[in-house]
């Protein structure tokens, strides 16, 4: 193969390039840009594929996000491409921000107070064992209901500017092209 690698990279460094790309955070973050603009389909439904994947990254369960991000985006008419590409935004750095804000916001909606029952002193040997039923209460139900409203709010936020920066890119493609065609 043309562009293949003569030594295939160790564990590690797959893990480290997952967790901090060679070149930048940022240039990681332009290529994804990049990808969502170039996607075949109307502003609308890339919009609303991508704010269904950030909608889906709130998710507390681990391994669930795409197939959320999927089955929301098939049912309302979203790009499908969109959706998987916006649950990036649940990677290992930005998770625990987002677990905690769910956490402390379905406290909130339980209990309707910020100064809730604090969590259980045994919480780390709770996790340990990772009972589901015990870890329901305490963790995985408040945040699952915290992280409905955060999603929501996050998919509208990011729904208008990736809308509206998709048809500007596509209005220019299309006329990038019409001008070359003219041309020849």
């Amino acid at each position: 193969m043309l562009f293949k690698r003569r030594k295939e990279p160790c564990l590690r460094e797959r893990l480290r390039v997952a967790l901090w790309p060679r070149r930048s955070v940022g240039r990681s973050l332009r290529y994804f840009g990049k990808r969502v603009l170039r996607l075949r389909a109307t502003p609308h439904a890339i919009a609303t594929g991508f704010a269904c994947g950030i909608f889906a990254a709130f998710i507390p369960l681990l391994g669930v996000h795409i197939a959320v991000a999927l089955t929301i985006a098939w049912l309302i008419g979203g790009n499908i491409a969109a959706a998987v590409i916006g649950t990036t935004l649940g990677n290992p750095l930005v998770l625990p921000f987002i677990w905690a804000a769910t956490l402390e916001v379905g406290r909130f909606v339980l209990t309707g107070s910020l100064t809730g029952e604090p969590l259980p002193p045994h919480l780390g040997a709770m996790l340990r064992h990772l009972d589901f039923l015990v870890l329901w209460q305490p963790l995985i139900k408040p945040m699952l209901i915290g992280a409905v409203p955060l999603g929501l709010i996050a998919a509208l936020l990011i729904y208008f500017p990736v809308r509206w920066t998709v048809a500007k890119f596509q209005h220019r493609r299309h006329k990038a092209a019409f001008h070359l065609e003219k041309a020849t």
